[in-house]
């Protein structure tokens, strides 16, 4: 019996490390992976899993590697344009002024925080809690810390930048007043429980390496943990192609609502509440 000698490493590194890759496309993660070997000069996989369990610099830029830690402030404006406007105002009208959102692989914090800082700025009388996960630790830690150079807030408009951060020898740091509104905690999509009784989930640019399988058990899960009515906003590159078949309606584009039960307010202007099938 020939052993596929990747699938072994995958399996090795969820026993021994407890991260699990099976979800992932095969082709771009095996060539990352493949890269950081050579860097390394690991002969095999049996050998770079040594060296991972070893050196903890080279496992943490493995983790870096494979999960993309690519993130900014207001990543596609319009989309944001588009939740300031209509997505927000309309989640409101159905769920009250208490608001819990979760940002789903939340890298070093940029999304969360960008989230945190529109509904403090747009919507002053919204009770509001957001819970933001990523399965990278060292990430998560520089997300608690809420330092950011002026080069990752290119992006965002300078209002929010003059309200809510503070400058010091070119480092923005955040005011505790956004940084207390959002709960950061380790999180692997693939494999973790999800909490549940979201108003609005964002899961943006982070599947883009999944396989069709896992992406759509994850977005099943995402439906799972939304409240009826409640939103999941993904990233500019993907699209969710059995979204009415996991009970999704398209708002518009890049924007999903969970069916609404008998009992929920209409979320889309001039429609009739969603009815169970």
């Amino acid at each position: 019996m020939v052993v596929d000698a990747y699938l072994a490493f995958l399996e090795k590194l969820r026993h021994r490390r407890g991260l699990d890759l099976g979800g992932y496309k095969r082709p771009q993660m095996e060539r990352r992976i493949n890269s950081l070997m050579r860097m390394v000069g690991a002969k095999d996989y049996d050998d770079y899993l040594l060296i991972l369990e070893k050196d903890q610099e080279q496992w943490h830029k493995f983790l870096d590697t494979i999960t993309i830690n690519v993130s900014e402030f207001y990543r596609n404006p319009p989309q944001w344009e588009v939740l300031i406007k209509t997505i927000i105002p309309m989640l409101i009208e159905n769920v009250g002024v208490r608001f819990r959102a979760w940002s789903a692989g939340c890298s070093t914090g940029e999304e969360p925080y960008t989230l945190a800082m529109v509904l403090d700025h747009n919507f002053p009388q919204l009770n509001y809690s957001i819970l933001a996960t990523d399965i990278d630790e060292d990430a998560l830690a520089k997300a608690r810390v809420g330092e950011y150079s002026e080069r990752s807030l290119a992006g965002l408009p300078q209002i929010y930048i003059k309200k809510y951060f503070e400058v010091e020898n070119g480092i923005y740091r955040l005011k505790d007043s956004i940084k207390k509104k959002v709960q950061f905690k380790k999180h692997n999509l693939l494999r973790d429980p999800f909490e549940s009784g979201f108003d609005l989930i964002l899961c943006r640019n982070v599947v883009i390496y999944f396989t069709e399988e896992s992406k759509n058990e994850l977005y099943r899960k995402f439906h799972q943990s939304l409240k009826p009515g409640g939103v999941l906003f993904i990233g500019s590159t993907e699209q969710i192609f059995e979204a009415q078949e996991i009970g999704f309606e398209l708002v518009t584009s890049f924007f999903y609502q969970k069916r609404m039960d008998r009992n929920s307010k209409s979320f889309l202007p001039g429609s009739k509440p969603f009815l169970s099938r």
